[in-house]
This record gives C-alpha cells, sequence and structure tokens, in this order.
C-alpha cells in the first residue's frame, strides 16, 4: 500500500494502535538472573576452549539446556552454580568428541595432571614406607596408578580385573593409607 509523504501505512489505514510499544510478557526473574549470568558462563567456557565460535556455541547450549529447568523464585547462586554445572556438562561432551574419549576417561585424565615442581626425597620416602605398609594388592593398585600413571582400564588389564573392582581397591587403598601412622 502506496501511503502519501510523511504518513505512516498505520496513520493511512487508520489503525487505533499506531505509535504503541508492544510489551512481551516479562521473563521470570530466574531467567533474567540466568541471562545476566551467562557472560560469566562464556568467560568459563572460552578459557577453556580457546577460540571464539566454540565458546559461543557451547555457551548457547548451555543457555539451551539450563534455562528451561530453572525453578521460578530460585536464588541467584542457585542458578549461577546450576548453569556452571551445566557448562562443565558441555565442556566434557566437547572435549569427549573433540579427542575420542568417553568421558569417564576425559575426567579421570583430568584428575591425574598434577604442576610439576622440584623432586624432594623426603616425600618420596614418605610414599616408599606407607606403600611398604600396604597389602600387596593395594601396593600394586597405587603403585600402578599414581606413579606409574596407568588409566583404570590399564590397572584392570593389568590386575585381570573390572574397572568397577580397581576403583573400588584404589579407594579402598587409599583409605587405608590415609590411615597409616608414620613414626618419625
Amino acid at each position: 500500500m502506496t501511503t502519501g509523504p510523511g504518513r505512516s501505512q498505520s496513520e493511512a489505514r487508520g489503525d487505533e494502535g499506531a505509535g504503541e510499544i508492544l510489551e512481551l510478557p516479562a521473563a521470570s526473574s530466574s531467567t533474567a538472573i540466568a541471562l545476566d549470568e551467562l557472560e560469566l558462563v562464556y568467560a568459563f567456557i572460552y578459557a577453556r576452549v580457546g577460540n571464539r565460535p566454540d565458546a559461543e556455541d557451547l555457551t548457547q547450549q548451555v543457555a539451551m539446556k539450563a534455562i528451561p529447568r530453572l525453578r521460578p523464585g530460585a536464588p541467584a547462586s542457585a542458578i549461577r552454580g546450576y548453569l556452571f554445572a551445566t557448562a562443565r556438562s558441555v565442556l566434557g561432551a566437547f572435549w569427549s568428541t573433540r579427542l575420542g574419549l568417553s568421558e569417564s576417561e576425559l575426567h579421570e585424565d583430568l584428575a591425574m595432571a598434577v604442576p610439576p615442581g622440584p623432586p624432594s626425597e623426603e616425600p618420596a620416602e614418605r610414599a616408599r614406607r606407607v606403600l611398604e605398609s600396604l597389602s600387596d594388592n593395594y601396593r600394586r593398585v597405587l603403585t600402578l596408578r599414581f606413579l606409574h600413571g596407568y588409566s583404570l582400564k590399564e590397572v584392570a588389564a593389568e590386575m585381570r580385573s573390572t574397572v568397577g573392582a580397581v576403583k573400588v581397591m584404589q579407594l579402598r587403598a587409599l583409605r587405608a593409607a590415609a590411615k597409616v601412622r608414620l613414626d618419625e
């Protein structure tokens, strides 16, 4: 429809609501808090993936997963915690796909990362004495896992056991090692 100079289409049609601003339904306070927190989630993800396109895509996945599941009236700290938990989950899936590993192997490898430092004789001697005080199976599982850096799968294969059994044995071995008292 053609209008004359200086006239909008709504004026030309004689619409009664011309010039009114339509208001969209207000987002819940939980959603508003989540949207404010997404900048921090983006920074968190960007620091872990190192490139903008992936960080933007992953942040969008976090928003798509988390926002519909937010409880109305939830405190900001709970929303923030849920967003970051979702972000960690999304990052785990991303790196799992990127590296071709299962998520459990990926988490296991992350837990094994220890910053390098100058070797000291005292902790090594103490560890040797703690290991000597443990049963053969406990000593072997801890040695393979923590001194040789084997994965749970590798320890299970070496000990001819299942991954689940090795996890249980490792937990029990660590608990036994924590109870060892060394007289110095």
